[in-house]
């Protein structure tokens, strides 16, 4: 979800973007990701371990991820689904079993991530980086003053943020954040007078709303082209890294909680390639070098011996125990409410 959105860079040899088609050669793997979610210092291991060369193509959203794998997943290997999306695509039968339990490395992960509710076998699907969604902003605009940890900030901003405000271009994620602002009972909500609030205050707040953005959501911050961006924690972690005037707020309305596994799509023709690779990515110090790169946590135990400092010390990424009540993770929301969020959204867009 993500946070995981920075500009596509030129990596290292053998870890080189797809022209967006896929096709399966020996040893070889086919990897759809987040935009800059993947470790190159990870990529570079697994390949001078095992011999295979990893080939990348990057998405921005879980919709995104869907709807290329539901036009045939142009031969991928490995995909990186968020919770829910996971439970969409077995039940679309987009995905292909392969019993991560019998992997080795299955051994390092740690509960309840063995056992989530979208894949409770974890038969289709292990688990990669896990985060929230929240707000950052620069509190050096208000001299340091402390924002309360409530979406009434971002949805009702004080003057300095007027007109400097980012949301994510992720339809899912607004309308969570505004479902947790208005207090429906269900973020899943299918209830139109529910809709009408929301839709009332997404429109309300469209004229504070410089963009909507879900890539490089951290350079914005960083460069002040905006003050203040519905973040996932990761992204608010890198740019608090490099400016640290930056702050994270766990909105007391609710936060969203996600988790994003490694799936092998239908059509896949490097199987066994990716199990590898699955394999590989459970291990403590591909799981803790790719938290040092993303930002996110893993749910690998073990990983932490390979954390960097600054990593294992930033509020953005080390929540307070207090806020743990806070946290919701969506399930898969019915046809209705997919039906009224988007009818909202396309209204939020003209």
């Amino acid at each position: 979800m993500t946070g995981r959105t920075r500009p596509i860079l030129a990596l290292a040899a053998g870890f080189a973007l797809a022209s967006g088609t896929a096709g399966a050669q020996a040893e070889e793997l086919f990897l759809y990701n987040w935009t800059n979610y993947t470790s190159p210092e990870v990529i570079e291991k697994f390949e001078e371990e095992t011999g295979i060369r990893v080939v990348i193509d990057t998405y921005t959203s879980n919709d995104d991820l869907m709807a290329r794998l539901q036009a045939g997943g142009a031969g991928y290997d490995v995909a990186v689904p968020s919770d829910s999306y996971v439970q969409r695509l077995i039940e679309e039968d987009l995905l292909i079993p392969f019993d991560a339990t019998e992997l080795e490395n299955f051994a390092n992960v740690m509960a309840p991530h063995d056992a989530p509710f979208y894949d409770p076998e974890r038969m289709y699907s292990a688990p990669y980086m896990l985060g929230t969604t929240g707000i950052a902003y620069d509190s050096a605009v208000i001299d340091g003053e402390e924002l309360p940890h409530s979406w009434d900030v971002i949805f009702n901003p004080r003057e300095e943020f007027q007109g400097e405000i980012a949301m994510l271009d992720n339809i899912d994620e607004v309308a969570y954040a505004a479902a947790f602002y208005i207090g429906a009972e269900d973020v899943c909500t299918e209830d139109p007078d529910e809709w009408q609030q929301i839709q009332d205050v997404l429109m309300a707040q469209r004229d504070h709303v410089k963009l909507y953005n879900s890539s490089g959501t951290h350079d914005a911050m960083i460069a002040g082209e905006v003050l203040m961006h519905q973040m996932w924690n990761g992204a608010a972690h890198r740019a608090f890294s490099e400016k640290d005037t930056i702050r994270y707020l766990y909105p007391e309305e609710g936060v969203v909680f996600w988790m994003d596994n490694f799936v092998i799509p239908e059509g896949a023709q490097n199987v066994e390639n990716a199990k590898k690779f699955i394999n590989f990515m459970m291990s403590p110090e591909a799981a803790g070098l790719s938290s040092n790169y993303s930002g996110y946590m893993s749910a690998i135990r073990g990983a932490d011996a390979y954390l960097n400092e600054e990593l294992q010390a930033s509020p953005m990424v080390n929540m307070p125990e207090e806020y743990s009540e806070r946290l919701t993770m969506p399930p898969p929301c019915g046809d209705r409410h997919v039906e009224l969020r988007d009818r909202v959204w396309t209204r939020l867009m003209q």
